[in-house]
């Protein structure tokens, strides 16, 4: 079912593994806190937030990421540099979880990256992500020396399958001159109907590169205007699932799924997609490792 001209590359990122054959691992889900309108936030300026409740949604993640094997990242939004700095100390306290760093500007993520450096915080890091970098962010890239980034290829000038293609050409090139040497590609979602351009990439992406793809799903889902006034209010939750098997049955090796407290639904739908096509891979004569989700959710 899956042959692809380039040879698939894994990457090993803290304690975690992304990349390779559909079927042959667990795919990697990206769950999203701190985000904008994050009812656990009281002030986004200040970056005040509940620290229970904080807890609670880290904890539930990494409990079903244990349960079905699936790895995960723990991806920190921030509104402003002082409010990411509040974050990032908060979750690098309570976890030792491998961390998205997802300011929602460069000058948030450049702060964030300096502040990493300064106080020494140990948790593996994944840079979300690099679509226009300026030059002053590339520079603090090198310098602090970042090794696993995402690529968004979001191609203002050619938002077609192919724009997607070019775009992480030139992303590719970037940044393999600042020293990244994991190289996520985000096949760039906006809206329900560049979700098929952006699954479409992601085979193209391993087919002609062999380097881990994905994509932000929820994007699909928090753009479909009018979705609970002309369907239903408990339309959300099951479209972000079946959002998210779309694109894992297309071959992504790693989903932006939204905001974490979708944990619940995303990673037991995930892992039984992952289960169903990990029988393509033992059909080949190959072996599983004893944590893939086909053997935590038999």
């Amino acid at each position: 079912m899956w042959n692809f001209n380039a040879p698939q590359k894994v990457f090993k990122i803290g304690n975690i593994q992304v990349g390779g054959y559909p079927g042959e691992r667990g795919t990697l889900l990206i769950g999203s806190i701190f985000y904008k309108g994050h009812k656990i936030i009281s002030d986004e300026k200040e970056g005040i937030f509940d620290k229970e409740k904080a807890g609670a949604l880290i904890k539930t993640q990494e409990e079903y990421s244990d349960k079905t094997g699936l790895p995960h990242v723990i991806d920190i939004v921030g509104e402003n540099p002082n409010a990411m700095i509040k974050y990032l100390d908060y979750v690098s306290s309570v976890t030792d979880s491998v961390l998205g760093i997802d300011g929602i500007t460069s000058i948030v993520r450049i702060k964030a990256l300096n502040y990493i450096k300064e106080v020494g915080i140990k948790n593996p890091i994944i840079y979300n992500s690099l679509s226009e970098p300026k030059e002053d962010e590339l520079n603090v890239i090198k310098e602090v020396g970042v090794k696993s980034a995402i690529l968004l290829t979001l191609n203002t000038k050619d938002f077609s399958t192919n724009g997607r293609i070019i775009k992480a050409k030139d992303l590719l090139s970037i940044a393999e001159k600042v020293g990244i040497e994991n190289t996520l590609i985000d096949t760039c979602v906006l809206d329900i109907p560049s979700l098929g351009m952006a699954c479409k990439a992601i085979y193209r992406i391993k087919d002609e590169f062999g380097l881990p793809a994905g994509c932000g799903i929820h994007n699909a889902i928090a753009l479909w205007r009018g979705a609970k006034e002309k369907i239903g209010k408990y339309v959300i939750e099951p479209a972000s699932a079946v959002a998210s098997a779309i694109a894992v049955a297309a071959g992504a090796d790693f989903i932006l799924y939204g905001p974490i407290e979708s944990a619940k639904i995303v990673f037991p739908t995930i892992a039984m997609v992952n289960a169903a096509y990990s029988q393509l891979w033992i059909e080949q004569g190959k072996r599983l490792d004893r944590n893939h989700p086909r053997y935590k959710i038999a």
